[in-house]
């Protein structure tokens, strides 16, 4: 039996007209009530395929944060998501939020996604894999994928130019202490800690330096578990570079509170670089020297680059990779 509109405003108490608003997506309900009645209506099995052809266009871009052991609660993404949210307003649409965790089934999740007819989503895929990614590709709406890519998959993508400024960095250490740096690596594998892991080791062999001689420390990636780690690491008296780049700033911070609790000083024993540039980093002592990446300007970009495919569809793709600078404090 077909399920009606009638059938679904009695379910929630509301009209069916209401109901008829939300699954044509027309204006006269409020964003939350119109995604109630449509997963109520997914629920009950109602058949979109009846109206999607008469449905009008959305003013709505979804804003999907992809988790997986990772809390999108550091000021890198809150800078990153405000400035998203105050572009796709000054372009006209809403902005709707959602977050989505790997132990979640994806299928599902992105069939709820498809069902809300955004005109467009922008989906953080930081911690994301091909694999996990491979489920958003299935959406039937244009989507911009944020913070990572995968190659020789056709999508469009805004992310941090890793190589280069992860190499910038390491050059810049040697330049300035005629030594071989460390690397303070993320012992999570993500794609923008591989690419620092590139820009580093191209820095080092630019520089006639023998990779395998470079000292590297796994560590985790919060600044209380990079602490904890190269606390053990120094307790256990393994070697010491005499600087270092790490993966990010977080890393960095840990690492300098650690080494600094077992005597040494920063930057006359060890020297170290960071990358993000989070506002922490000025805070501690000495403020850190890092790699900055223009928040507000890459969710700026990511907004608009979307923007315009929904407005220009294009059976092309690109992928934009935004510049990063080094911000000289005093850790090195």
């Amino acid at each position: 039996m077909k399920i009606t509109a009638k059938q679904i405003a009695e379910k929630l108490n509301i009209s069916t007209a209401a109901v008829s608003m939300a699954l044509n997506n027309k204006p006269g309900v409020s964003v939350a009530m119109r995604h109630k009645i449509i997963d109520v209506a997914t629920e009950m099995g109602y058949d979109f395929s009846r109206i999607q052809k008469k449905m009008e266009k959305s003013n709505e871009i979804a804003f999907v944060f992809f988790h997986k052991n990772f809390v999108f609660d550091t000021p890198f993404f809150t800078e990153l998501a405000t400035s998203v949210e105050t572009t796709v307003k000054e372009n006209g649409f809403q902005l709707v939020v959602h977050h989505i965790h790997d132990l979640d089934n994806l299928e599902e999740k992105v069939a709820t996604l498809n069902s809300y007819h955004y005109a467009g989503i922008i989906l953080l895929g930081t911690t994301m894999n091909q694999n996990e990614f491979s489920y958003f590709q299935k959406l039937e709406i244009p989507i911009l994928l944020l913070d990572t890519y995968f190659p020789n998959i056709k999508t469009n993508c805004v992310v941090i130019n890793n190589v280069d400024g992860a190499q910038s960095a390491t050059e810049y250490l040697i330049k300035k202490h005629h030594k071989q740096p460390g690397y303070l690596h993320a012992s999570q594998n993500i794609q923008n800690f591989a690419e620092r892991s590139l820009g580093f080791y191209n820095g080092v062999r630019t520089n006639s330096y023998p990779v395998s001689k470079s000292i590297v420390h796994l560590l985790s990636c919060s600044v209380e578990g990079a602490y904890a780690d190269m606390l053990e690491i120094l307790k256990n008296k393994e070697p010491v570079a005499s600087c270092y780049f790490a993966d990010n700033d977080e890393i960095a911070i840990g690492a300098m509170r650690a080494f600094k609790e077992m005597g040494y000083r920063i930057p006359e024993d060890v020297a170290i670089i960071g990358f993000d540039n989070i506002p922490y980093s000025t805070f501690v002592d000495p403020p850190l020297t890092t790699i900055d990446v223009p928040k507000a300007f890459m969710g700026k970009i990511a907004a608009r680059f979307l923007i315009e495919v929904i407005k220009n569809p294009s059976e092309h793709h690109a992928k934009i990779e935004i510049n990063t600078s080094l911000v000289i404090r005093n850790s090195i």
